[in-house]
């Protein structure tokens, strides 16, 4: 009886350590038999800042069976696979006391309950995070304890909201009191980083090798992976066969992205290094290597920032050439709340390209995403008012059979967000008393 493969296993050439998804070979045969082998659950939190149109967000009625609203209609093909919680707040995004700042104590306080002490210096003071919570219990089973990513580049230094340092306002993971874990934005860096062998400065030289030779870093694992190909059945050859496309697409996707970067760049037009110059691009690249990841159980906990708190980036794509923090203060201009409208859509396609993907990736008895629980929104809920209170809260994922997606669960007002986390945490294998300002589960959650 051969033995099961290993979850831990490898596909490695030079400067290369590719990951594998989950194969049936990996299964005790006594599991495969019973088909009782449970995948790992995973947990995600996917940020946008700066509020949404509540009004064309929030389902009319509760319960199943509610009508999509108009910013939520890309996800109309996914009516199953989510949930929209209202009534949830993080109360110490709130002023209490300290003036203004919204939107840097938004980021801050989203995932750790916490109300951040205001200072534009380095004395930064906050609470550690539901994912590093998760991260720190959970996150030896797999390669990296957490990835972070995002779609701006962190602040450290300096004053970005009324008073409070920029380490706020670009950062919702802390795995620590004064430690923000800094994202990682360049979708280069991310692909080297998961799928790369060695430390960073090996990583970078294994790059710039296969790319002077044109190759791809799955060449450097091809003799692995070719006999790792004849060990397996035939449904763990095709799946093995899906996973290593994915990946050469997304490289091969990476490698046209740089070649625009450069010929920009030869026409004298700057951009930043390594970042694609078309932002859905980049959400998109960003989202596909943290599914990747999840495939390959890389990581088991992710944070994905669209963009930081407080953002001003402006969306000509969907024809706003405003910025975004700018459009959010609309003072009810029917020309605003159009264009906010607009944009809150073009952030939740970019949600339904992601949860799509997941969805589409087979695994034991049922899909990727089935093995997730993913949280999607941000820390205020009207941009205009600046409230934190009723947030705009998107839950996606079975949590492995434990969650019965396509509601709408509503809480009453004011009802901590951590709570969710709380139970959240309980379903990672990773409990604890309290998170923030929690006062118990989530009830009717699971």
């Amino acid at each position: 009886m051969n033995e099961p493969l290993s979850r831990r296993k490898l596909l490695r050439g030079i400067g290369a350590a590719v990951a594998l998804p989950m194969l049936e070979s990996m299964m005790p045969l006594t599991a495969l038999a019973a088909s009782a082998k449970t995948p790992p659950l995973r947990m995600a939190f996917l940020f946008v800042p700066n509020g949404v149109s509540m009004e064309h967000w929030t389902p009319a009625t509760e319960g199943a069976g509610f009508e999509i609203p108009d910013v939520l209609a890309p996800l109309s093909n996914l009516r199953g696979q989510f949930s929209i919680l209202t009534g949830l707040t993080q109360h110490h995004a709130e002023a209490n006391g300290d003036g203004p700042g919204d939107h840097a104590r938004s980021a801050a306080a989203w995932l750790t309950g916490v109300q951040p002490k205001k200072t534009a210096g380095a004395d930064i003071h906050n609470g550690i995070s539901v994912d590093q919570v998760a991260a720190k219990m959970v996150g030896q089973g797999s390669r990296f304890a957490s990835l972070e990513i995002g779609c701006e580049s962190s602040r450290q230094a300096g004053d970005c909201d009324s008073g409070y340092s920029c380490a706020y306002s670009s950062s919702i993971s802390w795995r620590g009191e004064a430690t923000p874990n800094a994202k990682e934005v360049n979708p280069r860096l991310v692909f080297e980083r998961l799928f790369g062998d060695g430390d960073a400065q090996g990583q970078m030289t294994s790059w710039y090798r296969r790319s002077h030779y044109k190759q791809s870093i799955l060449d450097f694992v091809m003799e692995d992976a070719k006999q790792l190909h004849a060990q397996l059945g035939g449904k763990d050859q095709q799946k093995l066969d899906e996973y290593l496309t994915g990946l050469r697409e997304i490289e091969t996707r990476l490698a046209r992205m740089e070649d625009a970067s450069l010929a920009l760049s030869n026409q004298g037009i700057k951009s930043p290094a390594g970042i694609p110059v078309e932002y859905a691009e980049h959400i998109r690249l960003m989202g596909d290597m943290m599914v990747l990841a999840f495939q390959g159980d890389v990581t088991r906990v992710s944070t994905f920032m669209f963009a930081n708190e407080g953002s001003n980036r402006n969306y000509p794509m969907v024809g706003v050439p405003e910025g975004h923090h700018d459009v959010s203060h609309h003072g009810t201009d029917p020309r605003k709340l159009e264009a906010k409208r607009l944009i809150d859509r073009f952030h939740v396609e970019q949600l339904a390209y992601i949860l799509t993907k997941m969805h589409n990736i087979k695994e034991g008895n049922g899909t990727l995403l089935d093995h997730t629980m993913l949280v999607y929104g941000g820390g205020i809920s009207d941009g205009n008012r600046h409230n934190h209170d009723n947030l705009p809260i998107l839950f996606a994922g079975k949590a492995n059979g434990a969650f019965k997606q396509g509601r709408h669960v509503k809480y009453v007002d004011g009802t901590p967000m951590t709570n969710l986390f709380l139970s959240m945490l309980d379903r990672m294998g990773a409990p604890i008393d309290k998170l923030g300002d929690s006062t118990g589960r989530l009830q009717g959650l699971f």
